[in-house]
C-alpha cells in the first residue's frame, strides 16, 4: 500500500486525492497547503492529517509518495525538498517548472537520490489521444503533413489569481496548451522551430488567446490554438491530415446546440482551471497515477520521463519567446 501526501489542496490536489482513493494500493495520509482551511477540508474528505508545514508533514508521516499540486513557480522547490526525503516516488503536476533551469534542478535532485519523478502529463492517458497516436503510428493517414489542435474554455481563477500573473503561470501557453505540445512531440517527434502570436503580451487580462505553429524535424506542421476566452465551456479538438487520410476529433463540454450565446464568466463564478470530464469508469487522471504506481512496483520507467516533461516546457518557452520577439524561435536557441 502506497501512502501518499498531497502538497497543494486546491482543485488539482483534490482531483489527485480522489483518484488515489479509487486506487486499491494507495491511500492519502496527508494534505498540506499554506491555507490551513484548504488542507483541513481535503484531509477531512480522506481521513488524513492536515498540515501547513511541508517538512513537518514528511517527518511525521514518512509517506511513500509526495504528490505536488501547487502553482507552477513552486514545483521545483517542493520536488527538490521531497527528493531528500527517501521517498519511493514523486508526482508533480504539469508544467514541470516555470524555467528550464528549474527543470534541470528538479531532474538533478531526483537523480542524485535515485527518486523516480513523474510529471503528470495526463493527455497521454486520454483514450482518444492514445488511439490517435496508435492510428498515426499504424499509417492510417499515411505520411502526416499537418495537424491542428484546439483547447480551452473560460479564464480560470484560483488562489491569488495566479493564472493571471504571467511570471507565475506563463499564460495558457505554459499552463494549458503544453498538454498539446507534449502529445504532439510524443506522436510526431522533435520540434525544430516555433512561431506564436497572442492577444495579451505580458499583461494577462480576463481574456487570453494564443496561436502557435510548430515545425517538426520530420517536416510535419502543427497549428496549436489555445483560449481562455470562451465562456461557453471547455472544448478540445484535433485534426491530423496525411497523404492517405485524415483523423478528426471534437469534444464540447457541455454539449451545446449549433448556435449558442454565452455570457462572460465572472471571478465570483470561477472555480479554477477547467478539468476535462471523462465518461470512463477509470478517469485519465486515475489512469496516469495508477500507471506511475505500477511502474514503481515493477521497477520500470514511466511512460512520461522527466526529459519528456522538460522538452514540453522548452517548446512552451520557445512559444513565449516567439510572441515577445515577434519572430520564429528555434528550439536550439533555448537548449544546446
Amino acid at each position: 500500500m502506497f501512502q501518499v501526501a498531497i502538497v497543494g489542496s486546491g482543485g488539482m490536489g483534490s482531483a489527485h486525492a480522489g483518484c488515489y482513493a479509487a486506487i486499491d494500493n494507495a491511500t492519502v495520509v496527508g494534505a498540506m497547503d499554506i491555507r490551513l482551511e484548504a488542507a483541513q477540508s481535503l484531509a477531512a474528505r480522506h481521513n488524513a492529517k492536515a498540515y501547513t508545514d511541508f517538512n513537518r508533514m514528511l517527518d511525521e508521516l514518512r509517506p511513500d509518495i509526495v504528490d505536488i499540486c501547487v502553482p507552477t513557480p513552486w514545483h521545483a522547490e517542493y520536488v527538490c525538498l521531497a527528493a531528500e526525503a527517501e521517498l519511493k516516488g514523486i508526482v508533480c503536476e504539469k508544467p514541470m517548472a516555470r524555467t528550464i533551469a528549474d527543470c534541470d534542478r528538479m531532474i538533478s535532485a531526483c537523480e542524485q537520490t535515485n527518486t523516480p519523478l513523474f510529471i503528470a502529463h495526463v493527455l497521454r492517458f486520454f483514450p482518444e489521444f492514445i488511439r490517435a497516436k496508435e492510428l498515426v503510428d499504424a499509417g492510417a493517414v499515411g505520411q502526416p503533413v499537418t495537424v491542428r489542435t484546439r483547447r480551452g474554455g473560460p479564464f480560470p481563477h484560483a488562489w491569488s489569481d495566479w493564472y493571471a500573473n504571467y511570471e507565475w503561470s506563463g499564460s495558457l501557453v505554459l499552463d494549458m496548451i503544453i498538454h498539446d505540445f507534449d502529445w504532439l512531440r510524443w506522436t510526431f517527434g522533435e520540434v525544430e522551430r516555433v512561431m506564436a502570436k497572442s492577444v495579451y503580451g505580458k499583461n494577462i487580462s480576463e481574456l487570453d488567446y494564443a496561436l502557435v505553429t510548430l515545425r517538426f524535424k520530420s517536416g510535419v506542421m502543427a497549428h496549436v490554438e489555445g483560449t481562455w476566452a470562451d465562456p461557453s465551456g471547455f472544448k478540445v479538438s484535433f485534426e491530423i491530415a496525411g497523404d492517405k487520410g485524415i483523423l478528426d476529433y471534437n469534444f464540447n463540454q457541455p454539449t451545446s446546440p449549433p448556435f449558442q450565446i454565452a455570457q462572460k464568466v465572472t471571478k465570483a463564478q470561477g472555480v479554477g482551471v477547467a478539468v476535462p470530464e471523462s465518461p470512463l469508469a477509470i478517469s485519465p487522471y486515475q489512469a496516469e497515477l495508477s500507471h506511475f504506481l505500477s511502474c514503481l512496483e515493477q521497477g520500470v520507467t514511466p511512460s512520461v520521463t522527466p526529459a519528456d516533461a522538460k522538452a514540453a516546457v522548452v517548446i512552451s518557452l520557445a512559444a513565449l519567446s516567439s510572441m515577445e520577439a515577434e519572430r520564429p524561435v528555434r528550439i536550439s536557441e533555448l537548449v544546446s
